[in-house]
């Protein structure tokens, strides 16, 4: 914890803070997508997921998004999993998480990659899942 109190960049405790996505494997991933729509009325967008966006509740002025998507059955992204999932968690501090969950023995799996929309890191569980760490560029809690 003492990297915590020392991290000046970010002062919020590392932490998850709710969930930024689900995916899951499809044999046909637009077929799926396409029955989504159809039936139950997602709106896919660019990249090909769709959003559900909510409101924070302790600052209703920001704005969360939660990530679905279908990816191609067997895509090497969810590597090392055998799983056909992954859940992405939105999460504050991801610098000090990561050195929090290094300190806990977790297998990290690779660097913090930083995009406009955030940084990410993945990590495995202790029963192999692959989870995908994001913490949204504009995150203030």
């Amino acid at each position: 914890m003492e990297e915590q109190q020392n991290n000046t960049e970010n002062p919020l405790t590392p932490k998850v803070t709710g969930i930024g996505g689900i995916f899951f494997f499809a044999d046909n991933p637009k077929d799926t997508k396409d029955w989504y729509a159809k039936n139950l009325g997602f709106d896919v967008n660019e990249w090909g997921s769709v959003s559900f966006d909510s409101r924070n509740i302790n600052r209703p002025e920001e704005i969360n998004s939660l990530q679905w998507s279908p990816f191609k059955s067997g895509d090497a992204y969810f590597a090392p999993s055998k799983k056909e999932f992954m859940i992405n968690y939105l999460v504050q501090n991801i610098e000090g998480l990561v050195t929090q969950l290094k300190a806990n023995g977790v297998t990290v799996l690779d660097e913090i990659a930083t995009y406009d929309f955030g940084k990410f890191v993945h990590i495995m569980d202790a029963e192999g899942n692959k989870i995908e760490l994001w913490e949204p560029a504009d995150n203030k809690q």
